[in-house]
């Protein structure tokens, strides 16, 4: 009788997702291992290297090469015909470039907040002990459309010496793979490995939910986008995560408004960038002053090609026939505003609360009592008197460029900046002290 011999097992070729998670880990392997000589590095070491990112975004060789990968993108998006207001956040036009140079120099300009004591004192048996502000180490930054995002994003954290890995939205592909080698160039020429800063030459969808469950090497996950993205996110996160949430902001017209500054401030904030999160999505206007007021900022917004929609008593109100909102919850990004008259206070307050995405809310008037209510009872990262809704922003609070508008309440919170990429560690010095028992 004879014997057969074993059957050799056929080994399997890898698939795609495996081929992929192999190749995220790699990447974020090497970025903690970049981590560690960023977290040792001076203020003088991060700021040359900041320099040489903007002179190499300032570069014509970089200028031409990131011009052509963004026209690129451009040709791609209105091929899949993207709505204007997402071609306009898409575009790296000679202002933008020369805008994310000038973010880059200011933010060299800004003091360093990694070393910075926030406490310090003695206790009972003299160690001395100190409150530091550290690195977080290494951060997941997840974000759509915007380009300048890349630049933005990574020298925030270079700055606080965090490691970024960076995915974009597959409609900026071009000009984040363009930016994200630019950045890698400076970091080598500075003495850095090139890993410092990683964009994931990936638009597979697969990517997110695989690099969130990296917690091993990455320390934090920062989402910038729609719902549906944050959504997933936050599900398949295994690390802490920061929210950017929709910026579903209102404008509050209150009884003692007055209208030229009520006109301005509602047609910045809806007109100057449509398509950002700090812009108006809702205009609340006062019942009392409804047929004074609302029908002058009404015909304000619709000259300038502004589409309303309204509610039924609305329209009743202002003698108005706007189509009713799908949602008064819907973050338009484009010439479109939802628009409802409220009765009161009160009810401007519950409206922006029940419906609201807590990112940044105004409202208009004379009344100082008024105003302090709205301030103290609107539960928003930010809120305002007098001012547009639009100032919620890194730059325009003075400090340089910012991560995101996060609409968490723990840790950050508003424009994420320098300090807010900075966790701490408790420093003791001491002369022998132990604990006793007893």
């Amino acid at each position: 009788m004879s014997l057969k011999p074993p059957e050799i097992e056929k080994k399997s070729m890898p698939s795609k997702q495996d081929q992929l998670k192999k190749h995220l880990k790699d990447i974020a392997v090497k970025a903690k291992e970049a981590s560690r000589s960023l977290a040792d590095a001076g203020t003088d070491q991060k700021n040359k290297l900041l320099q040489e990112i903007a002179n190499k975004l300032e570069s014509k060789e970089s200028r031409q090469a990131i011009a052509e990968a963004n026209a690129k993108d451009l040709e791609l998006g209105e091929k899949a015909k993207l709505s204007h207001a997402l071609l306009d956040r898409l575009e790296l036009n000679k202002k933008r470039m020369t805008s994310m140079v000038q973010g880059v120099q200011r933010l060299i300009e800004l003091p360093d907040p990694v070393g910075e004591v926030i406490k310090g004192w003695e206790q009972s048996q003299g160690v001395q002990l100190q409150k530091v502000r550290v690195p977080i180490g290494v951060i997941g930054i997840i974000f759509e459309s915007r380009p300048n995002v890349t630049v933005d994003a990574s020298t925030l954290c270079l700055k606080t010496g965090n490691v970024t890995i960076l995915r974009g939205g597959k409609e900026a592909f071009y000009s984040n793979q363009a930016l994200g080698k630019l950045i890698g160039e400076a970091a080598k020429a500075c003495g850095f490995p090139q890993e410092v800063v990683t964009v994931l030459p990936t638009t597979d969808r697969e990517a997110v939910p695989i690099l969130c469950e990296m917690h091993e090497q990455i320390d934090l996950m920062i989402p910038r986008g729609g719902h549906g993205l944050i959504k997933k996110v936050v599900e398949h996160s295994r690390m802490p995560v920061i929210k950017h949430y929709d910026g579903i902001c209102h404008v509050y017209v209150h009884q003692d408004a007055v209208l030229k500054m009520a006109r301005e401030i509602v047609l910045n904030a809806k007109l100057q960038r449509p398509g950002v999160c700090n812009a108006m999505e809702t205009l609340l206007i006062d019942a009392t002053v409804a047929k004074k007021l609302g029908k002058k900022l009404i015909d304000a917004l619709l000259e300038k090609g502004v589409e309303l929609f309204a509610d039924r008593q609305t329209n009743k109100a202002l003698e108005t026939k706007f189509k009713a909102p799908s949602s008064w919850s819907t973050e338009y990004l484009d010439l479109k505003a939802g628009l409802r008259v409220v009765e009161g206070l009160d009810q401007a307050i519950a409206h922006i609360e029940k419906y609201g995405s807590h990112h940044s809310d105004t409202i208009v008037t004379e009344n100082e009592q008024a105003a302090e209510t709205f301030l103290q009872k609107v539960d928003s990262a930010a809120v305002y008197w007098n001012v547009s809704t639009r100032f919620t922003d890194g730059a325009a609070f003075g400090f340089g460029a910012e991560i995101g508008i996060s609409t968490d309440k723990i840790h950050a919170r508003g424009p994420m900046a320098l300090e807010e990429l900075t966790s701490y560690k408790y420093v003791g010095r001491g002369k022998g002290q132990i604990i006793k028992s007893g």
